[in-house]
């Protein structure tokens, strides 16, 4: 009898409360009996490690897991290590997949950060990801990478492995301002348009205005976004910039300084302009990145956090043509 996905997922779950020890005790007795009826323990562990790591649980987790199996001496460290090399060849097929079967006019950027072990220390580590948006709605990951953090350089390798994927038809990317990024996308996406994220920019003026200030300077920025028009929307930043320029001078400045960068969506299909105006379709991608990372909190090493964060991208947004290593 085969080992059930919903099992599976019981099990896992109940790793991560208090109260699972009967929940794993019971499954655990009454899978083992199906196992040994079914002759098929080996197999059954190896598929029980592969999705207990791809969910984030400790390497610890996992060897209390093997026992509660029936297996009395756990998995060694080496177990565990050619288990994850097995998964690494898949996982690494996805990640360096051709990219030229179709175009993307729209490609997003962002980062987010996670703890990994480097030269026996704690540091924090860069997370890059990028999604694209195909000529027909569809959408992909197109990639990821771990790094010491945003520079420029780390950028431009970075879009660099995508062209060189395949990456093409690209003409507008959404990111936020770091500078890394920004010169970066202007050096390597040759012919695209550069949107400085919406989101980001409020976050950055609340940065030099008093709180209490806050809600009523978003609304006012806000009407830039919502003008029928191109010609409208750049008019309205002027606008606002004005408004704002006696009472918030900095945030006056800033909204000219990135006039071009904070309208550059305006250029594009109206029936687009929601969702290219910020990165906020990565948000949901970066926040079950958090989740599922925060589990292990700190990574052993870079090769160990890019794996999981690949295997949670596959599962948010797998290609058509790649079926899940597990």
């Amino acid at each position: 009898m085969a080992l059930s996905q919903s099992d599976l997922l019981r099990l896992m779950e109940s790793l991560r409360t208090a109260d699972g020890i009967e929940l794993i005790r019971a499954l655990a007795q009454r899978m083992l009996q199906e196992l040994i009826e079914a002759e098929a323990i080996d197999q059954a562990l190896y598929a029980v490690i592969m999705e207990a790591y791809v969910l984030g649980v400790s390497t610890r987790s996992v060897d209390d897991l093997v026992k509660a199996l029936g297996a009395d001496t756990g998995i060694s460290k080496s177990e565990v290590f050619r288990i994850c090399q097995d998964l690494d060849e898949q996982l690494t097929a996805f990640r360096d997949r051709p990219l030229g079967h179709t175009r993307f006019p729209y490609v997003y950027l962002d980062a987010t950060y996670c703890k990994a072990r480097v030269n026996h220390q704690i540091v924090s580590r860069a997370v890059v990801v990028a999604t694209g948006i195909t000529e027909d709605g569809g959408r992909e990951v197109l990639g990821l990478m771990v790094g010491d953090s945003e520079t420029e350089m780390f950028w431009t390798e970075f879009l660099r492995s995508l062209r060189e994927r395949g990456l093409a038809g690209v003409r507008l990317v959404i990111g936020d301002h770091h500078s890394g990024l920004v010169k970066a996308i202007r050096k390597v996406m040759l012919g695209a348009a550069y949107q400085r994220c919406r989101v980001h920019f409020l976050r950055n003026a609340f940065a030099v205005i008093p709180k209490d200030a806050g809600e009523m300077v978003a609304a006012t920025i806000r009407t830039i976004f919502a003008q029928p028009a191109e010609a409208a929307v750049r008019a309205q930043l002027d606008t606002v910039a004005e408004m704002l320029g006696k009472q918030f001078p900095k945030v006056s400045q800033m909204l000219l300084e990135a006039k071009d960068d904070l309208t550059a969506f305006a250029a594009f299909p109206e029936r687009h302009w929601k969702k290219i105006q910020s990165t906020n379709p990565l948000e949901r991608i970066n926040r079950e990145i958090k989740r599922r990372t925060d589990v292990v909190q700190v990574f052993p090493n870079d090769d160990a956090l890019l794996r999981l964060v690949t295997a949670v991208l596959f599962e948010m947004l797998p290609n058509a043509d790649v079926k899940p290593p597990w």
